[in-house]
């Protein structure tokens, strides 16, 4: 794969490296190495925990990459560095120290437009039951969240949705106000 890759970084749990914020950074040192290699880095942004009370609140970044890996070895080496910084997998969209998601590898559809769609149209509740078995690219809920398209807009904002047809500044844009007034710039 030699396309532009995106990822979305987040966490708000200490990890051995420090705070959410040092290890997001450390994470991005990890990640900027052998066949990965990051071409642009979005700032960092406190995003609120959800539901609200529910725990610290995040730090939330972007990165854009290149690298020859298949965007499935590109996820494997995702998961490993989550590991390495204490990432359990216990709770979905619960707590963590480290999550790396693959947004998008290029203008890549896996495994199909039909099956990216009914995970993009599944319910919420569904969502945050179920876990895909295949990769989802592009991610699935990446234009419903500001918190990864808020940060994309920093170093991506051009990129088309090849589903959706529509940027990541327009996807960020049609976001509630309230949404995209909750990523505060750090």
């Amino acid at each position: 794969m030699n396309e532009l890759g995106l990822l979305a970084l987040g966490g708000n749990l200490p990890s051995v490296a420090g705070p959410p914020a040092q290890t997001l950074a450390a994470a991005l040192a990890a990640l900027n190495s052998g066949e990965i290699r990051l071409c642009a880095v979005s700032r960092f942004f406190a995003t609120p925990c959800f539901p609200a009370g529910a725990g610290p609140d995040y730090v939330n970044a972007a990165a854009s990459f290149v690298t020859t890996l298949s965007p499935g070895q590109v996820l494997d080496r995702l998961h490993a560095i989550e590991a390495a910084f204490g990432r359990a997998r216990v709770q979905r969209w619960g707590m963590r120290t480290l999550d790396l998601d693959l947004i998008a590898c290029g203008d890549r559809v896996l495994p199909d437009a039909g099956i990216q769609r009914a995970w993009r149209e599944l319910p919420p509740r569904a969502q945050a039951q179920n876990a895909p078995s295949d990769l989802i690219l592009p991610h699935p809920r990446l234009q419903d969240r500001a918190f990864v398209l808020g940060p994309l807009c920093d170093i991506a904002g051009q990129w088309r949705h090849p589903v959706l047809g529509h940027s990541v500044a327009e996807m960020y844009s049609a976001l509630p106000e309230s949404d995209r007034a909750a990523l505060k710039p750090l």
